[in-house]
């Protein structure tokens, strides 16, 4: 082993009465890669701001080899007292020689900037792609990255990732994004309950030695005889048991992805059941030829889809390619200049407040998730006491009256989730829901999508986060033209390569699967028939549909008339399977005509 360019001994910190960490250490020799992980305020900011020598512990050694350049990237940098960004980045050279000068220009110019910005006018993706330059460009002998993917999108992480594995600086990285830690990292610190533990093996093999420590630690208690009575120790332990479960999710997610494609390629074989009266109708969106431009620039451009309900959609692409948009004009909120977008029935939307501006830090948490009123949160039609849903995402009986304003970031991102999952909803839009999570809460956030029966929108650039939970991958290709894939990110990727040219006429988009027989027959007069009076069928089903359900909404209608409250109630059921059958039906003939053009000659 290489002398240590870099270490940290015996490191305490305690913040007030609490102990933050207690004899952490960390050891960084040349070319090392070290990821370091744990929980959202286990102490990953602190170790890193020491190790950087910008604050000093209570007790412990840091040493630092002379001579040797270390770069420290925050999660929320400094620009103060630079006028612009290619300033701010000169000034992290070890010197001024022309050759780092090109080299800090250069990397400006990779990640889209001119240096001549000022720091003050930055979007919070321009700020970390100045930071990261500013600590990429002088090639240090250790590189401290605190959450570098934080605001980037999915070509600036990928870039990212290429860059660190070609520099030979030592790195320790802190990082929600699974892919980049499983690729850069050889080496995983464990900072738990303020210790530290080294895994000699990168972070793809971290979570199974993690398990493996914490059931024999739970062994080695119950052995001497002490009852685990600590939430704490619950929350720990819980973790094992998701990991787990979530391994089972991720068999049925590949499950649902083959059924996603067979929707699409034979769906006749799919047998549904009748709509349920708290489930959106089968089909929760259909966009035919949308576009929407913005002065000269044609962000969607002849865009057509079908949202099928369950289906789990991400939409991924550079910042600034129009993601939300998209997302925006699937879900209605925002009109097209062209084409059209028909929304299903009996939709109940919830949307992630991933800025968390709803929450009231003068609130308690259990008056957060109850309104105030009482200790029981309805959670799927059923009453459960707060406490125990508390539990459900992480939180101890103890926290139920601490005020939302002392939460730390990963306790509020949590509170955000167990709000919106206790919504009644079927149609969940998620924009960026990674950000500033923590690994074991978004390992919580994939299981709860799991279990959920509606249908999820989702945008982000977490790459490994899409391929656990997504169906299919909305991605841009460019110039407004978006296409679907089937799978998640990685399936994509294999898709895109080869299928980059075969993109459906006149830019339509169409979900790209494996290539399927056409079948040897044509629409018949009756299906043409059908295909042209069924969407004014389904549109007078659905006027019946709210028409009823206002006739049960009058609360006096089952004591004064029970007679036509009895008929009322058969008829809005009859209505509503009527309904399904036509979306279904359909759907069958929309999907069979785009089979047969795909497959006709010149198609």
């Amino acid at each position: 082993m290489p002398p240590p360019l870099l270490s940290l001994q015996d490191i305490a910190v305690t913040f007030g009465t609490a102990p933050l960490l207690v004899g952490a250490g960390l050891s960084v020799s040349a070319g090392d890669r070290v990821c370091l992980v744990g929980r959202n305020g286990g102490g990953k900011s602190t170790m890193l701001r020491i190790a950087a020598g910008l604050i000093q512990p209570d007790a412990g050694r840091r040493f630092a080899q002379p001579g040797a350049t270390i770069r420290y990237l925050a999660q929320e940098p400094d620009f103060a007292g630079f006028a612009t960004t290619r300033e701010y980045v000169e000034a992290g050279l070890v010197d001024s020689a022309a050759t780092d000068s090109h080299r800090a220009a250069y990397l400006l110019e990779q990640l889209g900037l001119t240096g001549a910005e000022h720091p003050s006018q930055l979007s919070g993706g321009e700020g970390r792609r100045t930071a990261l330059a500013r600590v990429l460009a002088p090639q240090p002998d250790i590189l401290l990255l605190d959450e570098p993917t934080n605001h980037l999108d999915l070509p600036g992480i990928e870039w990212l990732e290429q860059q660190l594995a070609n520099l030979r600086s030592g790195i320790v990285l802190i990082s929600h994004d699974r892919r980049l830690l499983e690729r850069i990292s050889r080496r995983t610190v464990w900072l738990d309950r303020g210790f530290t533990r080294v895994l000699d093996h990168g972070f793809a093999q971290f979570e199974s030695w993690r398990d493996q420590l914490l059931e024999q630690e739970e062994t080695d208690r119950h052995k001497l005889r002490r009852k685990i009575v600590m939430e704490e120790d619950w929350l720990r332990f819980g973790v094992s048991a998701r990991r787990k479960r979530n391994q089972k999710r991720l068999g049925d997610l590949h499950a649902l992805r083959k059924k996603h494609r067979e929707q699409r390629a034979a769906v006749g074989k799919v047998k549904l059941d009748a709509a349920e009266a708290d489930l959106s109708g089968r089909l929760v969106a259909v966009a035919e030829a949308v576009s929407k431009t913005y002065g000269q620039r044609s962000v969607v451009r002849d865009f057509s889809t079908r949202i099928i309900r369950g289906d789990r959609v991400g939409i991924v692409g550079p910042n600034g390619a129009g993601k939300t948009t998209l997302l925006n004009l699937l879900t209605g909120k925002l009109a097209p200049d062209h084409g059209e977008v028909k929304l299903g029935t009996n939709l109940a939307e919830v949307e992630l407040d991933q800025r968390r501006e709803t929450l009231d830090p003068d609130q308690s948490l259990s008056q957060a998730l109850t309104g105030g009123a009482g200790d029981t949160v309805t959670v799927g039609g059923q009453q459960r006491h707060v406490v125990s849903y508390m539990k459900d995402f992480l939180f101890g009986p103890e926290q139920a009256n601490t005020p939302v304003g002392v939460l730390s970031g990963g306790e509020r991102g949590r509170l955000t989730l167990a709000r919106a999952f206790a919504k009644p909803s079927n149609l969940m839009l998620l924009d960026e829901p990674t950000n500033d999570l923590d690994l074991e809460t978004l390992e919580l956030l994939q299981e709860r999508l799991a279990d959920y029966r509606g249908t999820v929108l989702l945008v982000s650039h977490d790459r490994d986060f899409l391929d656990r939970v997504v169906t299919s991958v909305i991605a841009t290709e460019g110039d407004g033209r978006w296409i679907e894939y089937a799978g998640g990110y990685s399936d994509m990727l294999t898709q895109r390569g080869p299928r980059q040219a075969a993109r459906p006429a006149h830019g339509r988009a169409a979900v790209v699967a494996p290539a399927t027989k056409a079948a040897s027959r044509k629409l018949s007069f009756r299906d043409k028939h059908a295909l042209d009076t069924l969407p004014g069928v389904i549109a007078g089903l659905e006027q019946e549909v709210t028409r009823l359900n206002a006739v049960l909404a009058d609360p006096d209608l089952y004591g004064k008339r029970p007679g036509e409250f009895a008929a009322s109630t058969e008829a809005l059921s009859a209505a509503q399977a009527s309904l399904a059958q036509a979306e279904e039906r359909w759907l069958q003939l929309e999907l069979l005509r785009e089979e047969l053009e795909a497959a006709a000659p010149g198609g």
